[in-house]
């Protein structure tokens, strides 16, 4: 479905004006398109999408804004009928540039993931480079400034004024590391300045190891016998449950999953991380999952949760956006779940995965568990499994201290 309208933009110039733009909505993604008229906030009628007649020149700029209006739905109309496989929106051009400081190297990254739509992870670089720049408050940054004490400084500021944890403050690292990387590759700095590494004028990015924790037996259990839930809780159950049942999978392939992925009692689907090609075969629990949402099921190839229902298929912004509030929503809900069911670990979508690890523990053989983690690497579901497995220390403890 296309759109044109008007719009007023929110961000005033440096005279405190506000510039109109043409707004062209196409299966709900969005371009503005300016065309050098800026008015006072006062002088625009948002309803009627006019000028007021309070501005001196407002019979003037209504007349350019309705021929504005015919003019992009004229061009519009041109571009669906001349070729379907023609784009309305062609990529933006940036003007090239003399690339020479840490933010050109970053904008260039940040264009990057968006090309490849990883808009998830295009949200996070662009925090991390907002911290920076508010941490150097200037948009010029020289990699040779980039030094030990610049990151212990930032190290500092991220924690007092943005309340990172040590985990996100090193994910803000790793991102300058990265792009010094590049900036030394491209021969924009040279290697002499780079501040990581081993060494007393170097810093070291180290992350903590972190706890994984997953529920035991007897609180699934807990989970699964909880009775009168509200519609959101009980899909958020299902939701869980469906994801410990295979596994752990992971809540993006969760609510990609069709109908028609269910042939002859097995599931076939490809992972959203690689694109690897799974089957497994369907436990009955997820055969009982899936009786809740028969009725909803529109045609053969329909999503068998509710989220990407309604969602534009050819815009993966709207995908990625839609999947990343569903499981807020989601786990939302299983925070209360977890209280009416008195467990006192945090509950989250992630966490399926750690239960699936915690329950199946050294029952299984790595080879066996690999496959079910879809691993491309038997040493990393090793890694992994080992969170779970405590038997032959708490053996070995138990053999030395009772006596």
């Amino acid at each position: 479905m296309a759109h044109v309208t008007i719009e007023l933009r929110k961000k005033p110039n440096k005279q405190g004006l506000f510039p109109l733009a043409v707004r062209i909505t196409v299966n709900r993604c969005q371009k503005y398109r300016q065309f050098g008229v800026n008015i006072k906030l006062g002088d625009w009628d948002d309803n009627k999408k006019l000028v007021k007649a309070s501005h001196p020149n407002a019979d003037e700029l209504n007349e350019l804004i309705s021929a504005k209006l015919l003019e992009s739905r004229k061009r519009l109309n041109e571009l669906k009928s001349s070729d379907k496989n023609t784009p309305v929106f062609k990529p933006k051009k940036r003007p090239k540039k003399k690339i020479s400081n840490y933010f050109d190297v970053a904008q260039e990254f940040l264009d990057e993931i968006e090309a490849q739509g990883n808009y998830n992870r295009l949200s996070t670089e662009k925090a991390y480079i907002s911290y920076i720049k508010q941490f150097h408050k200037s948009d010029k940054l020289p990699f040779e400034s980039i030094d030990v004490s610049f990151l212990k400084k930032l190290k500092g500021y991220l924690k007092k004024y943005h309340s990172l944890k040590l985990t996100s403050i090193l994910n803000v690292l790793v991102q300058i590391r990265t792009l010094f990387n590049r900036a030394i590759e491209k021969k924009l700095v040279k290697e002499k300045y780079y501040p990581f590494g081993k060494g007393m004028n170097k810093i070291k990015i180290k992350f903590p190891q972190t706890k994984k924790v997953g529920l035991i037996k007897e609180e699934v259990l807990e989970l699964e016998s909880l009775t009168d839930l509200s519609a959101g809780e009980q899909h958020a159950l299902n939701v869980w449950l469906y994801s410990f049942s295979f596994a752990g999978m992971r809540i993006s392939d969760v609510l990609k999953e069709r109908w028609s992925h269910f042939q002859n009692g097995r599931l076939y689907y490809s992972m959203g991380k690689n694109n690897k090609l799974v089957s497994l075969a369907i436990p009955s629990k997820v055969l009982e999952i899936l009786k809740q949402y028969e009725h909803d099921k529109r045609h053969p190839d329909d999503f068998v949760f509710p989220e990407l229902k309604k969602a534009d298929l050819n815009c993966e912004r709207d995908i990625q956006r839609k999947i990343k509030v569903g499981n807020k929503k989601i786990n939302d809900y299983l925070g209360v779940l977890a209280a009416k069911a008195g467990i006192e670990k945090k509950l989250t979508m992630h966490i399926a995965r750690h239960t699936f690890g915690h329950i199946a523990g050294d029952k299984i053989h790595p080879k066996k568990l690999q496959k079910l983690y879809r691993h491309s690497d038997i040493q990393t579901t090793m890694n992994y499994q080992a969170n779970f497995i405590h038997s032959e220390a708490d053996e070995a403890l138990d053999s030395v201290v009772n006596f």
